[in-house]
């Protein structure tokens, strides 16, 4: 699944933390099993887990698979740019015919339609077709706005009132030209189950992420909460906005400084409402979320991308969910959050 790069390097500036803490715990703990680290490339993006073993650790290259072939099984059910996945046999199936779907598909689908009601419509899965329309899909498209004409069609098809889902017989029909699109929910999918399958193990301090999208358990190497750093959203500098301590919870951001094009100075982003069709256009460029699982944070980060930060914060604050935004102001930038997010900001040195 190739994810829009948007979402792949947010939360990348947690690896010199994690880098310079597991140093730090290997040199000044030699009695203690040093935390391992591994990385690879998943949904076209990179993947990377740092833990430490249990009391009877799983050999490292062993976990290396486990934790491949788990993230496999993701893009086997969720890629849209895998024409046997199972979301993509789903798009292609015909309209009003029941079709099977696996444990994990429907998790997802029905976290997404939640998700897609307490939004009020900001968020919605079956938005692919429009996205596909814009050149964000799976068939990139030329740089170009798409005739209305053709637009209001292919807007009219999709929604998840269209969608029929069978929970107790695992099957979900279709009845309308839509195309499902877990791009916004399945890296948070994938990296939930590699938790999981690392708690099964008997290891209790771990880092998990997967093109942004963040779980953690535990300690840091260093034996206090994991520190992550939320990146200004500044595609040139990739500087820090702050950062936070976290423990026993996911992260995830969105933004729309990274995937965009411009036709006569306008900049058309990759986050598409849709309600209206369009990529969004107001001045929230960064959502940062955090929540128990990966999945619901990963949803609501872009959820809130396309609700805009007043309509984003009413929501935040109705849900109690812990958010931090950070909104473009002539040529700076300005950040708040929900109270609820107020515990996981670190305070400032020499405080």
């Amino acid at each position: 699944m190739r994810i829009p790069a948007v979402k792949q390097s947010h939360l990348r500036r947690w690896l010199f933390c994690c880098s310079v803490l597991a140093v730090s715990a290997l040199l000044g703990c030699a009695e203690r099993v040093g935390p391992v680290e591994l990385a690879g490339r998943t949904m076209g993006t990179s993947w990377h887990v740092t833990y430490t073993p249990g009391s009877q650790p799983m050999p490292s290259q062993q976990v290396l698979g486990g934790i491949e072939d788990i993230l496999e099984a993701v893009n086997r059910s969720m890629s849209t740019y895998r024409a046997d996945s199972e979301i993509s046999r789903f798009n292609g199936s015909p309209n009003d015919e029941w079709f099977a779907i696996s444990a994990g598909f429907q998790q997802v689908l029905q976290a997404a339609v939640e998700i897609g009601e307490l939004s009020g419509g900001a968020y919605d899965v079956t938005v692919g077709p429009v996205v596909d329309l814009w050149g964000f899909g799976p068939k990139a498209g030329a740089d170009a706005v798409p005739p209305l004409s053709e637009l209001r069609a292919v807007l009219a098809g999709i929604g998840q009132d269209k969608l029929r889902l069978d929970a107790q017989n695992r099957r979900v029909m279709k009845t309308g030209e839509l195309g499902l699109d877990f791009s916004s929910i399945a890296k948070g999918y994938g990296v939930d189950q590699v938790a999981r399958w690392l708690a099964s193990l008997g290891v209790s301090d771990y880092l998990v992420e997967v093109g942004g999208e963040v779980r953690l358990h535990g300690h840091s190497p260093r034996g206090g909460p994991w520190r992550i750093a939320i990146e200004q959203p500044d595609a040139m500098t990739g500087s820090v906005a702050t950062a936070i301590s976290l423990s026993d919870n996911a992260l995830a951001t969105s933004g729309d400084y990274r995937n965009y094009f411009e036709v006569q100075g306008r900049r058309y982003s990759h986050t598409i409402d849709p309600r209206t069709g369009y990529p969004i256009s107001h001045d929230l460029v960064s959502v940062t979320v955090v929540h128990s699982l990966a999945m619901m944070a990963d949803a609501w980060a872009t959820a809130f991308m396309v609700m805009g930060a007043e309509q984003a914060m009413k929501v935040a604050l109705e849900q109690g969910l812990a958010v931090y935004f950070i909104r473009r102001t002539g040529g700076s930038y300005a950040s708040s959050h929900s109270p609820q997010f107020e515990r996981y900001l670190e305070a400032p040195q020499g405080e």
